[in-house]
């Protein structure tokens, strides 16, 4: 298009977008509803409403004077626009609860025991059904059932499983064994006499805990501890009688029992123990640090009130963990341990002194246990063997050093010696009985636990060493080179030389089994096979 034909074309475009705009002012206007008519159905009955335009759902519930209860429900729902012929339905919800019980069945678990013959079983556990109560909904529209579900479960009653021992007994060769070996297995108590393969039950009922297992001096009892059926209780302190054609249990009648409870050397039928106050903080306990005596017979009778040679105690530091003892092979003196030292209690007629013999950095665990060291008395009561916690160079502080040596303590001079240095915190010395030397001197040997990784001994593991009690002729006897080493544990030597050898053996657990080993020749001897060996006494 020329510049000409633009000038004409313009004022015409222009009259004609006026006209336009005159047409359509002329046009009728849209007239919208101010009101909808829509239906409304509820409970088998339909009613027309009419409501301004803009109403929602509920404003025409509310003008048909139609109320919802909590669990009603619209179709559609109740924020919905109405438009003209909108039909909404009314769907009225209720509920039902009911409550159902239901047997809980009881499981079944074998449990392979190498203390009984091959194909032999033992029922440990009687199993015992449990019971629950489940609460059900129901849910109903207009009278209707549309669901049924379970809201909430309580179990009236655990189940317990049935228990049942089947004898897996390996055919280990049988050696002598002098002396009563008892040993825990699967919460249960068994004794090995005479034989290594002449094995009997003492205590079946499944729940000893392994806090306390010792024999008697005599070896004709035995002092363990049992899981409580309370749940605000640890444990409870009992002691069996072994020989008999059934053994007699008899309730101490003490309660929560963790670090300590013997035999008293100097009276038959009396035990010694410490007691803890149950905690729901970790550990679980607060210890008492005390000392009790109580006293029973053979009848079950049992003394009602306990002789307390220690009264409750801070315990020292890091008290709150507890205090373990120690009587001396006469009975004549009670020694202590605890994290901050070792020493000996002076009972006198009114009260019990606490007299230091090794004041100790106690270690800082930064956990919520605490290190407290082992303890052996000499034959002859006059030395203690202990672990000392040394000097680290370049630690920040005693406290976190993490040398540990056996150390003997000559209780008359107050004399203190580093027998070996960097065992590690779980050396746990144990002395022998007495021993006729080469020359027909008598002595004695010390065997403990020396760490793999001395500097790492908290999660290290160990090697059973045996020496001289001054710290010559060091040895060890288990494991061999490049096996895994032992857990921490106590050792036991035999009371007597076994028949076969003439020599004292020494028992402890290697992988959940309980192996011997003679402590002149190196000679070893697995004795069980089930892994299930928690704790062992011999006497």
């Amino acid at each position: 298009m020329n510049f000409i034909s633009a000038r004409f074309c313009y004022p015409r475009l222009f009259a004609l977008a006026i006209f336009s705009l005159f047409l359509v002012g002329c046009a009728a206007p849209v007239i919208t509803p101010s009101v909808v008519n829509v239906r409304i159905s509820t409970e088998g009955s339909t009613a027309r409403v009419t409501v301004p335009t803009g109403s929602t759902v509920q404003d025409v519930l509310d003008a048909a004077g139609v109320t919802l209860d909590s669990l009603d429900r619209t179709t559609p729902p109740t924020y919905t626009i109405v438009l003209e012929g909108t039909e909404i339905t009314v769907i009225r919800v209720t509920e039902e609860f009911f409550i159902e019980e239901l047997v809980i069945p009881f499981d079944k678990q074998l449990v392979r025991n190498e203390s009984l013959p091959e194909g032999e079983t033992r029922l440990i556990q009687p199993g015992v059904n449990g019971m629950q109560e489940i609460t059900y909904r129901k849910v109903f529209e207009d009278g209707v059932e549309v669901s049924t579900n379970p809201v909430k479960t309580v179990v009236l009653q655990e189940a317990s499983p049935e228990i049942v021992m089947v004898g897996s007994q390996s055919p280990f060769t049988s050696i002598p064994v002098s002396g009563r070996l008892a040993f825990l297995s699967a919460g249960n108590a068994w004794i090995v006499e005479g034989t290594s393969n002449n094995r009997r039950p003492i205590v079946d009922t499944g729940d000893l805990d392994g806090r306390v297992f010792r024999l008697s001096p005599n070896g004709e009892w035995l002092l363990f501890t049992r899981r409580a059926e309370d749940e605000d209780t640890i444990n409870t302190l009992w002691v069996a009688k072994i020989d008999g054609d059934e053994p007699l249990l008899i309730d101490l009648g003490v309660a929560n029992i963790i670090h300590f409870a013997d035999w008293d050397p100097t009276t038959p039928q009396r035990v010694a123990y410490s007691t803890v106050e149950p905690r729901a903080t970790a550990p679980g306990w607060q210890a008492n640090n005390n000392l009790e005596l109580r006293i029973f017979s053979d009848t079950g009778w049992v003394s009602p009130q306990p002789d307390v040679l220690l009264e409750t105690n801070s315990g020292g530091i890091y008290g709150w963990w507890g205090m373990d003892f120690a009587f001396s092979p006469d009975g004549s003196q009670i020694a202590y341990t605890r994290p901050d030292g070792i020493g000996l209690l002076n009972v006198g007629e009114e009260e019990t002194e606490i007299v230091p013999a090794l004041t100790l950095a106690p270690l800082q665990t930064l956990g919520d246990w605490a290190w407290v060291p082992g303890l052996a008395w000499s034959p002859g009561g006059d030395m203690l063997f202990t672990v000392n916690h040394g000097e680290q160079p370049g630690t920040p502080s005693r406290e976190t050093s993490q040398v540990f040596d056996l150390t003997g303590v000559a209780l008359s001079a107050g004399a203190i010696v580093d027998v070996v240095p960097q065992v590690g915190m779980f050396a746990n010395p144990v002395i022998s009985p007495i021993l006729p030397g080469s020359t027909g001197e008598l002595s004695v040997q010390i065997a403990y636990l020396q760490a793999v990784f001395p500097t790492q001994s908290e999660t290290s593991r160990y090697r059973l060493m045996l020496m001289d009690r001054d710290g010559s002729n060091k040895q060890m006897l288990f494991p061999e080179e490049g096996a895994p080493g032992l857990d921490p544990q106590r050792v036991y030597w035999s009371p007597t030389p076994l028949d076969h050898t003439e020599t004292h053996w020494i028992a402890f657990l290697y992988q959940g089994n309980l192996w011997m080993v003679d402590s002149v020749s190196g000679a070893v001897q697995q004795l069980t096979g089930d892994g299930l060996i928690d704790r062992l006494d011999w006497k």
